[in-house]
């Protein structure tokens, strides 16, 4: 959507019908990593196809390794198993999974290589990342602390195990995970200290893994063990993307309607699907709410609390700081556009004074995407009940979900469009 503007119209009457969401990013990247870095041709099926997802098959591509696109939820990713040196930078927009995933598994390779990124993404930390890898005798370097991140890559780690300070994402965990099967040796990967982002997305890492072929244990809850089988080319299908049903599952309670997704909550393996029981909840969500390990959908049940019957803190949601944008900060921003008061930051704490009478409400207020997909999807529900909420930059959705303002649409919902 190009518009640089978007204003919804509240609903009359609830939400029903049947959307389909895009399939997992998360996943979607993790299997395109993997599949370029076997030998042979892999088939990925429920894919999601958006900006991060073709920022990583487009690197992939600038590689060496064949990406055909057969459908519109269908890679097939043909690779010798070795990357080529690019004559470019790899640009991943703000894909942080591509970003980080890419930097540790060109690594292995040989070659330059430089991981960069839009300038969101040049405020997204990865130096953690990079020390470790530093610590396993790569040549490389951030200057910023942040992309861009060049790499002298000589095909090997000088070492067989690495510690990583994951406190800022579990993507860096994920990053090494991903890259151990290719080291030749054994290879251990500890935590350096307890502290770690969404850990549940360490478990959609292994289990990616798995599926193509890898041998990795768990030799307690901070330390893997990796064996160096490499990768071999797999059929592999993708769910949903459970991020992108949360903004469903709130339309469905804020209107009192029926949304099928086509999947049961229970059957996602993804850790957002955790914010499901909270959403449920709704109107009476707990007066605190641990985001540690249901991240992304915090933008989500924030904007939801606003309606709440009571007040709601959110903890454990430091990270969302070094997301796309500092997501704390976009989420009290766009509450207090709406009316002033209505959130207020604690330290990283975030707390929503609800008030379900703004439903209803005539409260005009623009909201500042911070081009953040998860800032417009996770507001847009609060255009569903108020009158007057305008959606600045609806077009930054394709980041993960391009037609989310169509599955809205499908569902009834309506727009003011400049």
């Amino acid at each position: 959507m190009s518009l640089d503007t978007l204003t919804l119209l509240p609903v009359t009457q609830p939400l029903t019908g049947q959307v389909s969401p895009p399939g997992s990013k998360s996943i979607t990247n993790r299997a395109l990593l993997l599949a370029g870095l076997a030998r042979g041709t892999s088939r990925l099926t429920g894919a999601l196809k958006s900006d991060d997802t073709r920022y990583m098959a487009e690197a992939l591509r600038a590689m060496g390794v064949t990406v055909d696109e057969p459908d519109a939820t269908t890679f097939v990713v043909t690779s010798s198993g070795a990357w080529q040196e690019p004559a470019e930078p790899l640009f991943l927009g703000n894909a942080g999974t591509a970003t980080r995933f890419l930097t540790a598994a060109v690594a292995l390779q040989k070659g330059r290589f430089t991981v960069d990124g839009d300038q969101h993404m040049r405020k997204r930390p990865i130096l953690p990342l990079v020390e470790a890898l530093q610590s396993l005798g790569v040549a490389i370097a951030a200057p910023s602390g942040c992309p861009p991140v060049a790499i002298d890559a000589k095909g090997g780690f000088s070492k067989d195990r690495v510690v990583i300070d994951a406190g800022l994402s579990s993507q860096y965990v994920s990053a090494l995970l991903m890259a151990a099967p290719l080291t030749g040796q054994p290879f251990e990967i500890e935590l350096a200290g307890a502290e770690i982002g969404a850990r549940g997305y360490i478990d959609l890492t292994l289990a990616a893994m798995r599926a193509f072929g890898a041998k990795v244990s768990a030799v307690s809850a901070s330390i893997w063990r990796v064996e160096p089988t490499g990768y071999t080319a797999s059929d592999f299908h993708i769910e949903p993307d459970a991020s992108a049903a949360t903004y469903l599952w709130g339309a469905e309670v804020l209107t009192g309607g029926r949304i099928d997704i086509g999947t049961p909550a229970a059957a996602f393996t993804q850790p957002d699907a955790k914010a499901h029981a909270v959403i449920s909840a709704f109107p009476h969500m707990p007066a605190v709410i641990d985001g540690s390990q249901m991240q992304d959908a915090i933008p989500t049940i924030a904007v939801l609390a606003a309606f709440n019957e009571t007040p709601v803190r959110f903890v454990g949601i430091a990270n969302l700081r070094v997301k796309e944008c500092d997501r704390i900060r976009a989420l009290s921003t766009g509450l207090n556009a709406i009316r002033p008061g209505l959130a207020t930051e604690e330290g990283d704490d975030l707390i929503v004074a609800a008030d379900p009478s703004l439903a209803g409400q005539v409260l005009p207020a623009q909201i500042d995407t911070f081009a953040d997909h998860r800032i417009a999807m996770s507001f847009a529900l609060a255009g569903l009940k108020i009158s007057g909420i305008t959606i600045l930059d609806p077009g930054c959705v394709a980041k993960t979900y391009p037609d989310y303002w169509d599955a809205l649409a499908s569902l009834g919902v309506a727009f003011e469009k400049p």
